[in-house]
Formats: structure tokens, sequence, C-alpha cells
């Protein structure tokens, strides 16, 4: 079972990682200052299916291909979703509550390969060179 907590520890354990705070105190992953995972605000174009509220539980993945987000999508725990805002872009949406869907190696996948899209091609070929 996923946690915010584990969401954080994995980012920030990944090289060159740094972590910002948006002003309402929203969690943004950056390396290099290029952002690979964070937590949206509300959207209009994010709401609630029963309710129609904007929702502000939603964590946003790079992934490294529109390939690899329709994999994704097609998962059958509903965990991960988009909208049209994302219609193609490489990533996928997550709303917090299901992290507790995924088991920890499952969001440390996600969050490697997250940081994987925006990481400059010498470190993370270092970094896959010393997880084998």
């Amino acid at each position: 079972m996923a946690t915010m907590a584990d969401l954080d520890e994995l980012a920030l354990s990944l090289p060159q990682t740094t972590k910002r705070l948006t002003s309402d105190g929203r969690p943004e992953y950056y390396v290099h200052d290029k952002l690979f995972c964070c937590q949206r605000g509300r959207r209009k174009d994010a709401v609630d299916a029963k309710t129609g509220e904007r929702l502000d539980d939603v964590l946003m993945f790079r992934v490294p291909d529109l390939d690899v987000k329709e994999l994704l999508l097609a998962d059958a725990r509903d965990i991960f979703f988009t909208t049209p805002h994302f219609d193609g872009y490489p990533a996928v949406l997550v709303r917090i509550p299901k992290l507790a869907l995924l088991a920890r190696d499952e969001l440390e996948d996600l969050v490697a390969e997250a940081w994987l899209t925006r990481a400059q091609k010498r470190v993370a070929k270092a970094w896959l060179a010393e997880q084998d």
C-alpha cells in the first residue's frame, strides 16, 4: 500500500531531484528544473463524477510515451485517469486516495519512469547502471 510519504521518499531518492512546494503547500518534484511529478491544484478539467466538485487530490506523473499512458489507463484497478488537458501528452493522473491500491514497488516504478523522462541522459544512464 503506497502513501504520499512513500512518494516523497522515492522521488527524493533519485539523483538531482528537488522538491518544491506551491504557495498552498502542494508538492512538485523536479530534476534539472524539469517537472516529473506533482500534486495538481483544483482545475476545471478534473472534477468528481458524482459531485461535480473540482478535485484537489490529483497527482500527475510523466510517462515515457503515449503507449505507456494507454497501458496504465487500461489498468483494471481504475487507479489512473486522464483529462482532456492531457490529450496527446505523456502523463497520467492518480487521485491520492488511490495510491493505496498500488504496492510500494509499483509506485517506485512509476516515480522512476517519470524521473527518467526528464533526467539528463548521462545522469539517467548512470542511475540505471547502478540499478543492475
